[in-house]
């Protein structure tokens, strides 16, 4: 197939996507076939000097216990919350019927600036989320205090110079998503330089 081929369904899909909260999707998810397509999909994206700034945990039900365990033991040491509290976030990993862990790393001694790198990593995330709705998938891509936790971080084995950038989640629905407010066209767009 050649490259930059025309599409107006993949406009209409980009202007139509919708994420599904993830305690509202429902199984089966993407199986591995599927998964391979969306994480292929989430490796074309912008790369300058192709740096490849990213990887990916998929992540199975054994291994997403792990990891709500690994976030409820960081919520008690690095946050001093609650056990209790910390015991009812274990679910959060197991939400969803697929779970991808995109892992941002950067490589600082390159001449490419971090940001770029992280800029990428950010675009592997939106390809996989296009992908699987392409593919007749909900998804939705989540962070929060786990993202940013070391213990949640050493436990996935993440090394210097990486970081979390999401937790994708990936499977079914069983209705419509519905449409969030959307930013003002004219609010964010400026035609020419402005007058300073």
């Amino acid at each position: 197939m050649p490259f930059n081929t025309p599409n107006e369904a993949t406009y209409d899909l980009l202007m139509n996507r919708r994420s599904v909260k993830a305690k509202d999707m429902v199984g089966p998810g993407p199986d591995k076939a599927a998964m391979e397509k969306i994480l292929a999909a989430g490796m074309r994206v912008p790369d300058h000097g192709k740096l490849h700034p990213w990887r990916f945990l998929v992540l199975t039900e054994a291994e997403r216990e792990k990891l709500g365990n690994l976030i409820a033991e960081g919520l008690v040491i690095e946050d001093e919350r609650d056990p209790k509290v910390a015991e009812k976030m274990k679910g959060y990993a197991s939400q969803g019927p697929v779970l991808v862990v995109a892992i941002s790393r950067v490589d600082a001694t390159s001449h490419i600036p971090v940001f770029e790198q992280e800029l990428s990593a950010g675009a592997a995330c939106q390809n996989m989320l296009v992908a699987a709705t392409a593919l007749g998938y909900a998804s939705q891509w989540l962070t929060g205090w786990a993202a940013y936790s070391k213990t949640v971080s050493n436990g996935l084995g993440l090394k210097e110079g990486e970081r979390i950038a999401g937790f994708l989640f990936f499977g079914g629905h069983d209705r419509e998503p519905t449409e969030r407010p959307r930013p003002e066209f004219e609010a964010h767009v400026e035609w020419g330089i402005p007058q300073v």
